[in-house]
Parts: structure tokens; C-alpha cells; sequence
């Protein structure tokens, strides 16, 4: 060999060493990867998650995410939602967030889905009263009364009795995933104690109808209040006027009973 031919083997060695050198500092760099990488662990979605489910181990998986595009209600491992319930349905790839989960402490799935101060009541409804069968879970509703007055020539009145109630089931379902009509036979409601109170009162006086709202709709007018009835107090009754007792001279006594005045001769 010449000395040209060693120069240039000596060459590709050095080359060689050096690019093996880069290249294990790279992979040393990228496998020992700092926590302050600017990534995080993330929980999403693998499947469709339908408003009522319990969060099982299939639902769910863990992404690296840039730390400024994950919210701050974020999971950052797969066990702290399993066993919660979804208040609102979740599509594939979805970021599982706090503000759409909920406890489950017991019981039905559908008790853990009532906000803490509201209540749960069940209302019997048919094909008209149920929208036509287009009333779904998560849809907004009022509930109007409809009763009977006036006796045998009676006439119907109606009213507005509650305004934007969330929908928390049809029949036994709680379930967002259908979009087709479907006659139902009952309708659970989300509401207050007191508006509780009124619809039970409604239902025993007369019928009543659902009327579906639009989403956006969420402007509500206030309930008008029952007049109290003012009961006036009897008059009361006259007393009786005491006669007053004149005399008079020559043995009379005049007596004066209100307007009237009488003599009287008294002999003694």
C-alpha cells in the first residue's frame, strides 16, 4: 500500500468514529429525555364514550400532549377515571376532561349524573307529549299544565308552569347515541325541590305537555307568583246605644235612645 491508500483508510475511520459518536449522543438524548421536555401525559378517548357510560380500561389511553394545548382539568393517567360516569358524550380522540365526569358512589349510573341540589322525577308521557318521540337525553324542555274550569260548561286553561329542565332519561335509557323517533312511556327530569313540588301539584290537578327548546335557548322568565289573598276582617257589629234617663219636672223622665226621644209619665 502506498501512503495515499493508508491516508484515506485512516480518513474513513475517523469519519466513521465520529458519526458513530453523534449518533449514540443523539439516542442517549431521546431515550434519557428530561421530564421538562415540554410534554405531558394525557387521557383520551379510544372509543366513543356516550353520555352515561362508566369509564372502563378500553375506553381509555394515554398520549404525550405539549403541556400549553392540554386543559387544565386533564388526566394524566388512566386509572384516575375509570369507574366515573360521562355527563357528556365523548368522541374518539377526545381529551377526557373533570368537567365531563362524574363520582359514581352507588347505585344507578343515572343518580350519579344529578346535579348535588337538584332531583330526579319521572313523568308519563305518550307519543304527543314526548315531542313526537324526538325527545332524547340532554335535551332542554318546559313543562306545561293544562287543567279544567268552570264546572260542566268548563273550559281548558293552560300554563307555563317550568322552564329549561334538562332531560336526564327516556324510559329506562340514558343513552345520547340515538337520533331516530322513539315512542317512549316515561321521561326523567332534572330539577330543583321546588319545581319538584309544582309538577307533582300539576300532575295531580290536570295533564300535562312537554315542549322541546332550542340549546341556545337558556333564557328562562320568572315564575309568577301565586297572589296571596288579602281576607278582609268583618266589621264590627254595632253596639247597643244605653238609653239616657232625664226627669222631668212635674214627676216625667224623658228617655233618649239614639235619635229617639220618648217621654214617659212616672207616678210615684
Amino acid at each position: 500500500m502506498n501512503s495515499r491508500t493508508l491516508m484515506l483508510i485512516g480518513l474513513s475511520l475517523i469519519l466513521g468514529l465520529g458519526a458513530a459518536l453523534l449518533a449514540n449522543n443523539w439516542l442517549s438524548a431521546r431515550l434519557n429525555a428530561s421530564p421538562d421536555d415540554n410534554l405531558q401525559n394525557v387521557v383520551v378517548a379510544t372509543l366513543e364514550i356516550p353520555f352515561g357510560q362508566m369509564v372502563e380500561a378500553q375506553h381509555v389511553t394515554l398520549v404525550r400532549m405539549p403541556k400549553d394545548t392540554v386543559p387544565d382539568d386533564a388526566f394524566d393517567a388512566t386509572d384516575k377515571v375509570l369507574g366515573k360516569i360521562a355527563t357528556f358524550a365523548m368522541l374518539r380522540g377526545d381529551i377526557v376532561r373533570g368537567a365531563r365526569l362524574a363520582e359514581h358512589l352507588g347505585g344507578s349510573t343515572l343518580a350519579s349524573l344529578i346535579e348535588r341540589d337538584k332531583r330526579a322525577i319521572s313523568v308519563r308521557v305518550d307519543d304527543v307529549v314526548g315531542v313526537g318521540g324526538f325527545l332524547l337525553p340532554g335535551n332542554r324542555v318546559d313543562v306545561l299544565a293544562t287543567k279544567q274550569t268552570g264546572g260542566s260548561n268548563s273550559n281548558a286553561e293552560a300554563e307555563t308552569i317550568l322552564e329549561d329542565l334538562r332531560v336526564l332519561a327516556v324510559d329506562q335509557t340514558a343513552s345520547t347515541d340515538k337520533t331516530q323517533p322513539v315512542v317512549v312511556r316515561a321521561v326523567t327530569l332534572e330539577m330543583t325541590g321546588e319545581e319538584a313540588e309544582i309538577l307533582v301539584k300539576a300532575q295531580s290537578e290536570g295533564r300535562l305537555q312537554l315542549a322541546l327548546r332550542n340549546p341556545l335557548d337558556n333564557q328562562k322568565k320568572p315564575l309568577a307568583e301565586a297572589p296571596i289573598a288579602m281576607v278582609e276582617k268583618p266589621a264590627p257589629a254595632p253596639q247597643a246605644t244605653k238609653p239616657v234617663v232625664r226627669r222631668r219636672e212635674g214627676g216625667g223622665v224623658t228617655i233618649i235612645r239614639g235619635t229617639e226621644v220618648e217621654v214617659a209619665k212616672v207616678q210615684l
